[in-house]
């Protein structure tokens, strides 16, 4: 498994060293063993843990600057941000999520694995992205199968600073996601950069990340309160 990860990283021309495969496994044996009790994934065969979730995640590096600060909004079991983090000690993380349980598990990796520069936020999207400790303070957003793109705008475009950008992991229907997203973009200050299309190593996953760049400060009314964007997106 360890071969499989390292082999199919250099694929994204990103090298493991030992130390950060051996994080990688620890990380996978603890979602196998945590998610016996805690619905976390429903990926739970090692290889598929491997490609599907690790090396998906890894696909956005090549758009994350040096040194960035980045966001995971609504990280779930810690995909697409933790994978980034260990391939990029460069990266400072924050992790945010809505369900306390998710960020245990999570923390409980970073100790286990001796990450650093990585942070949990409990804490809603809407609700974070008004708070000044958070608003625009971030160099990238990412998210992954989250919300449809519209919605999922709202939720992080205002954690981007102006200059910054938001990714969105997205799946084939990346495009027709983007026409129902133009006035959420705009209203939100973006502006589409461009629709990556990436190939998962060791699958038939054709992915697209969608590169949103931040031009303007967002309205101060965004995000609005929670359950608002999902119900009535922009």
């Amino acid at each position: 498994m360890k071969e499989l990860l390292i082999n199919g990283a250099l694929k994204l021309n990103i090298s493991l060293d030992g130390e950060k495969a051996d994080m990688f496994m620890t990380y996978m044996d603890m979602l196998a063993e945590t998610n016996k009790s805690l619905n976390l994934t429903a990926i739970t065969e090692p290889q598929e843990i491997i490609t599907k979730h690790f090396l998906d995640s890894l696909t956005a590096s090549k758009f994350i600057p040096e040194g960035a600060s980045v966001i995971d909004v609504g990280c779930g079991a810690g995909f697409p941000g933790l994978p980034l983090k260990i391939a990029r000690e460069d990266i400072s993380l924050t992790l945010l999520d809505s369900l306390n349980k998710r960020l245990a598990f999570i923390n409980s990796v970073i100790y286990a694995t001796g990450i650093s520069g990585a942070t949990c936020v409990h804490s809603r999207a809407e609700d974070g992205g008004q708070d000044k400790a958070h608003r625009e303070k971030y160099d990238v957003a990412l998210s992954r199968a989250v919300a449809n793109m519209a919605v999922l705008c709202e939720y992080c475009l205002p954690y981007v600073k102006v200059g910054g950008m938001f990714l969105a992991l997205k799946g084939p229907a990346a495009s027709e996601e983007l026409k129902s997203a133009e006035n959420a973009i705009k209203t939100l200050g973006g502006e589409l950069s461009e629709i990556a299309e990436l190939s998962v190593p060791y699958t038939d996953l054709l992915h697209k990340i969608v590169v949103v760049k931040k031009v303007k400060p967002c309205p101060k009314q965004y995000p609005r309160k929670a359950g608002i964007p999902s119900k009535k997106p922009l």
